[in-house]
């Protein structure tokens, strides 16, 4: 299993994995990066259906979780009747709850059910049940599909159509892998799985997303366009998060925004009310199946859209204030040159009057001496008469003290053309403050792009002119060229925050 199939989740703090646990072998599987086969997964789950089936006829009431099992001497796992009465504190147990423990409550055995089921898909799978889980026929290769199906039936939301025989459950796993248990499991009727005399199981409302529809035989010749790979593992998997959520076009999640609910939302509509601002990371998600309730910043599967519309908030904020500043600057520059204006023509007039009075009391002739004059341009008026000639300042949009500020819009060399030409006119000179490893860590991810859909194979040239946090110059250069994505790529650059700094960097990145 590779590492983009599910984003790492931390544990809370002060909390850890108990030694012996089933939790603990979860643990253990994940950092290698494997799960069980259907046999070793049978071999776990086949002896707690019959255990907890005992305990519930006995009155019991639990939380089962992999935190809740122990492994006993015979490498068999065993429900602590002790840890099975707290409920569970770990994401990835919390997983594992039945919908209605949620209430604060241990479950029965339509309960336990649940918890079981839950279990068997991270034995198989690796991963959690929750937003965005995968059918485990997508994951594992030959697993039978009468598996999955059983998994369907366990995982429905709402007891009242989820079964409650956890010795028929047994006894239909035990047919998978017979050859898995000690012992055989007592013997069950498995048409239980489906319907009783009380219900009948419901599978449109189980956790597991809706089967995706059979291709019509008449599109035999119908070829879907293979998808490029993505440039950075991070990136990679964002969009395989993303199309795991929107494999579920179920209208499932309410945000509660202001006192208020909202929805409720597909995983597609959610996503986008995210990206457009609409709600924010602080707004709490309620998923109607599993009702789980968390502020979006707490869901694994959207914090990471969340944060990414954060910073794009930021960007644009940042983009107002520097316009702002540039704004007031210059309505300070017209403000100082009006009063120089101003100074000098009171000058003038008062050396025009003091002429006029000593003209009128002179009585002598006056002889007016004409000295010759060489008109000769230095180097510095030269520069300077170049870089007006050429339009150097064309793209100076004002000056924060003795920088000149850049307008947006440009090539990465024209930017740098702009900036050393008015720089030329005897600007101050100076090293850049802002390191290569600090633009590195912003270009180098590469999760701007990942829409713009270029082939694994292409090499990406990217020369980023920056100044005052923004990218005021940019060049793409795709090889072979392309110029849409060059066009989209160059667009993800421009909005990008970048460390502010008043002089302009030029940054070359390559991909």
């Amino acid at each position: 299993m590779t590492s983009a199939q599910h984003l790492v989740t931390p544990l809370p703090v002060g909390a850890s994995v108990a030694p012996g646990t089933l939790r603990a072998r979860l643990q253990e599987l994940r950092v290698r990066g494997s799960s069980l086969d259907l046999r070793q997964a049978v071999r776990v789950i086949v002896p707690l259906c019959v255990q907890a089936a005992e305990l519930h006829r006995a009155g019991h009431r639990l939380y089962l979780h992999p935190s809740s099992l122990l492994e006993d001497d015979f490498g068999f796992y065993q429900i602590s009747l002790a840890l099975a009465q707290k409920a569970p504190v770990l994401p990835r147990d919390k997983a594992c709850m039945a919908p209605e423990e949620r209430s604060g409550e241990p479950g029965g055995a339509r309960a336990s059910v649940f918890a079981l089921g839950a279990m068997l898909y991270e034995l198989l799978t690796g991963l959690s049940v929750g937003p965005g889980m995968r059918r485990p026929t997508e994951v594992i290769a030959n697993l039978p599909h009468g598996v999955e199906g059983m998994l369907a039936k366990a995982l429905v939301s709402d007891p009242s159509h989820r079964p409650d025989d956890l010795n028929a459950l047994a006894q239909a796993l035990h047919q998978f892998a017979p050859l898995a248990s000690a012992a055989p499991p007592p013997p069950a009727d498995t048409s239980h799985l489906d319907h009783d005399v009380n219900f009948d199981v419901d599978v449109s409302m189980s956790m597991l997303p809706p089967a995706p529809p059979e291709r019509s035989p008449y599109a035999l010749g119908v070829v879907s366009r293979p998808q490029p790979r993505l440039l950075s593992d991070a990136t990679s998997e964002l969009a395989t998060l993303k199309a795991r959520l929107e494999s579920d076009p179920r209208p499932r999640y309410v945000v509660i925004k202001d006192g208020m609910d909202h929805g409720p939302f597909s995983a597609v509509e959610l996503l986008q009310q995210i990206s457009t601002h609409t709600f924010l990371d602080v707004d709490v998600v309620r998923d109607s199946l599993s009702k789980d309730e968390r502020a979006i910043k707490d869901w694994e599967e959207f914090a990471p859209f969340a944060e990414n519309a954060r910073l794009s908030r930021d960007v644009s904020a940042e983009k107002a204030a520097i316009e702002r500043v540039v704004v007031e600057e210059s309505r300070s520059t017209r403000g100082k040159a009006l009063i120089g204006v101003l100074g000098v023509g009171a000058l003038l007039v008062i050396a025009g009057l003091w002429f006029l009075k000593a003209r009128a009391n002179r009585n002598d002739e006056v002889a007016v001496q004409v000295d010759s004059q060489s008109n000769i341009e230095t180097d510095a008026g030269l520069n300077t008469k170049k870089a007006h000639k050429a339009g150097g300042g064309g793209h100076v949009v004002g000056h924060s003290g003795a920088f000149p500020i850049l307008g947006g819009g440009q090539s990465c060399e024209a930017a740098q053309a702009s900036y050393v030409e008015e720089m030329s006119v005897g600007g101050p000179r100076g090293q850049a403050d802002i390191t290569g490893g600090q633009y590195a860590a912003i270009l180098n991810r590469g999760s701007y792009f990942a829409h713009c859909g270029a082939p694994d194979s292409a090499s990406i040239s990217i020369c980023a002119a920056v100044q005052n946090g923004r990218a005021v110059g940019v060049t793409v250069v795709l090889s072979p060229r392309n110029r849409g994505v060059e066009g989209c790529i160059a667009a993800g650059v421009r909005g990008l925050g970048f460390p502010s700094n008043p002089k302009l960097d030029v940054t070359h990145t390559n991909f």
